[in-house]
């Protein structure tokens, strides 16, 4: 039997749709010259939470009269609990409040979307094992492929939140310092390795000012994004000695439009892989803090049909958010509302499991083919890459919308 949950939104009750009732995901949108306001994705439709707020229907302090969900999520998890609940019972079949709701439901396909949330700070980690021993091997040789603090720690880096992006955003080719092995002075050109990176980003909805556990970590995790962490790989090279990326990685991250909650991904809790070396006790888990959501990257050249270049899964991350969250705060690091972790690429054990480009052409080494017959090492400009998710239940999907964005020659 599916557990479905039926609405009388009825392009919500498909078990390929991914905003069924299960989800009800959060977003922000405008149509026409409206102002941005928020909404919730039921089917192919878009829920105004805001005009329901200000009906009196919805009463959340105000919160969702804004075009982003921060104030909201700083009211704490009872609050997403009930929002929760009391959506769902106004889109269930048979609500006694349909008549009330529908004025003041919006075509997706007549509407733009907008950032979901204001972005406070940007924390990207290093936290796919696959990826990790891929980019070793390339750089530093098979034997030492891990630093020999990775199988203990996890690694990320401070990022720009002001690059943080919506799905749909054009993306314009860096420029940057550039000096191969074969150059004797490094030279200011645009990228010739331009990259993705396959990731989900876990949004903070609870500020926190001092360590905390990693079940405190999870319960703050407000919900999940797809994440795209562009990346200037020639840049990176010349760059990142000795303290790790800086302009390579601070062109654009992209994000899908739609929050999809922790609620919502419930069902679809795992386990981290074993572990090789055990974790300090602070960093372990008191019980699954992973999700089963399958992932794919789709490349589309300029004028040309999209391949679909890679597919993995989000269970192949080595750390879950709430022990990368649980880290960043040991130090004394304030984490506020809003505050934005990245995955780290999302690769498997395969060749087509790898999420970034820089894996799947081995480092340009070995490129691979499009459906189109061409063939590709790094970006062209042009081209669209395009990353999806979805957790799948029985009979029904948890999906994210899409992460997009299209690459533009660099400016002259």
């Amino acid at each position: 039997m599916s557990d479905l949950m039926i609405s009388w939104v009825t392009s919500a009750n498909s078990d390929h749709t991914q905003f069924p009732l299960n989800n009800l995901p959060y977003g922000v949108f405008s149509v026409g010259d409206a102002a941005p306001r928020c909404g919730v994705a039921i089917g192919k439709m878009i829920l105004d939470v805001a005009a329901l707020e200000n009906a009196g229907v919805l009463s959340f302090e105000g919160t969702l009269q804004t075009a982003s969900w921060n104030a909201f999520m700083a009211l704490g998890q009872d609050a997403w609990a009930r929002l929760r609940r009391d959506l769902t019972k106004l889109l269930e079949e048979g609500s006694s409040q349909q008549s009330a709701l529908e004025p003041h439901l919006v075509a997706m396909a007549d509407a733009q979307l907008h950032m979901p949330f204001v972005v406070a700070e940007f924390t990207d980690f290093y936290a796919g094992k696959h990826h990790a021993t891929n980019v070793g091997t390339m750089f530093r040789g098979a034997e030492n492929a891990l630093p020999p603090n990775w199988l203990h720690i996890p690694i990320g880096y401070n990022g720009r939140a002001s690059s943080v992006v919506v799905s749909g955003t054009d993306i314009v080719r860096p420029h940057g310092q550039l000096k191969s092995p074969n150059d004797d002075v490094p030279r200011f050109a645009p990228s010739a390795r331009f990259d993705i990176e396959l990731e989900m980003g876990a949004i903070v909805g609870q500020p926190s000012n001092g360590p905390i556990t990693v079940m405190d970590a999870f319960a703050n995790i407000f919900g999940y994004v797809l994440l795209n962490d562009w990346s200037a790989r020639d840049i990176q090279a010349w760059e990142y000695q000795p303290l790790g990326p800086f302009q390579a990685k601070a062109t654009a991250t992209t994000i899908s439009p739609w929050i999809v909650t922790a609620a919502a991904l419930e069902p679809f809790r795992t386990s981290t892989t074993e572990r090789e070396k055990p974790l300090l006790p602070y960093l372990q888990e008191p019980g699954p803090m992973l999700y089963d959501i399958e992932l794919e990257v789709g490349l589309t050249p300029d004028r040309g049909e999209e391949s679909i270049i890679a597919r993995t899964n989000y269970t192949e991350m080595y750390y879950s958010a709430p022990q990368q969250l649980a880290h960043h705060t040991t130090s004394g690091c304030p984490m506020r509302v809003g505050d934005l972790i990245g995955s780290g690429t999302i690769s498997g054990p395969q060749k087509d499991n790898r999420g970034s480009l820089l894996e799947l052409s081995w480092g340009g080494k070995e490129p691979f083919e499009l459906s189109d017959g061409t063939s590709r090492s790094f970006i062209e400009d042009g081209d669209t890459l395009t990353l999806r998710g979805a957790a799948n239940g029985d009979g029904y999907r948890i999906g994210f919308g899409s992460c997009s964005g299209r690459v533009l020659p660099a400016r002259k």
